[in-house]
C-alpha cells in the first residue's frame, strides 16, 4: 500500500470512527438521553427498549473507537453495518431515499463505505498492521458484510415485533425523561378548543336621514 493509499485509508477510518462515537454519545447524553433512545427503539417495534438503547451507544461507540485504531477492522465495520441495517430497514426504508425526508440515503453511504474499508484493509497506521492482522480483499468484505447482516437478522428476529402490543413496563422505560418519538399505537387526541359563539344580532340600523342640502348661491 502506497504513502496516499495508507492515509486515503486513515482518513476514511478515522472519519467514519469519530462519526460512530458522536452518533453513539448522542444516543447516550443528548436529547432525550437514554430515555428518549429507549422510546425511538420501542417506537421502531423492537422489545425491550432501554437494552437496545444501551446496545446501540455500547455498539457505535466501541465499533467507532475500533475503526480510529484501526484494531479488528472488518468486525468494527460489521458492527457498523449491523447497525446501519437496523436503522435502514426499520426507520428509514418507508422514508425513500433521500436524507433530508429522513431517508435511508445517510445509513446506506455509512454501510458501504464500512464494507469498502474493510476491502480495502485498515492500512499501514494501524493496531492491525502493527499486530500482523491482515484480513482484506474479498475476504475482509465477505466478514463484514456477512457478519453485520447475521448480527441485524438476529436482533430482529430476537426483539422486533411489528405491531404488537409492547408491555408497559417497556413504554414506561422512556417516562422519566423527553422523549423523540412516540411509539406506534393509538395516540392521545388533544381536544380542539371550538371558537366562541356569539349571539346572533342584527346590525345596528341608523335613521334614514335625507342628505343636507348646500344652501343655493347667488349667481353672479
Amino acid at each position: 500500500m502506497t504513502g496516499a493509499e495508507s492515509t486515503a485509508v486513515l482518513l476514511l477510518r478515522v472519519v467514519l470512527g469519530v462519526t460512530m462515537i458522536v452518533h453513539g454519545l448522542n444516543h447516550w447524553r443528548g436529547g432525550g438521553r437514554i430515555a428518549g433512545t429507549a422510546r425511538w427503539f420501542t417506537g421502531l417495534g423492537l422489545r425491550h427498549g432501554r437494552l437496545q438503547a444501551w446496545l446501540s451507544v455500547v455498539t457505535e461507540v466501541g465499533a467507532g473507537a475500533l475503526l480510529v485504531l484501526g484494531l479488528l477492522t472488518p468486525l468494527a465495520g460489521a458492527a457498523v453495518i449491523s447497525v446501519m441495517l437496523v436503522a435502514g430497514l426499520l426507520a428509514h426504508r418507508r422514508n425513500g431515499f433521500f436524507v433530508f425526508k429522513d431517508g435511508y440515503e445517510y445509513v446506506l453511504v455509512l454501510a458501504v463505505a464500512c464494507v469498502a474499508l474493510a476491502m480495502l484493509g485498515p492500512g499501514d497506521v494501524s493496531l492491525d498492521a502493527a499486530a500482523g492482522i491482515d484480513i482484506d480483499g474479498w475476504a475482509g468484505g465477505g466478514l463484514a458484510a456477512g457478519v453485520g447482516a447475521a448480527g441485524t437478522a438476529g436482533l430482529l428476529a430476537a426483539f422486533w415485533r411489528p405491531g404488537a402490543q409492547l408491555p408497559e413496563a417497556t413504554v414506561g422505560e422512556a417516562a422519566d425523561g423527553p422523549l423523540d418519538v412516540a411509539p406506534d399505537g393509538p395516540r392521545a387526541k388533544t381536544p380542539h378548543a371550538s371558537p366562541a359563539e356569539t349571539p346572533d344580532t342584527p346590525p345596528a340600523e341608523t335613521p334614514d336621514t335625507p342628505p343636507a342640502k348646500a344652501p343655493d348661491a347667488p349667481r353672479a
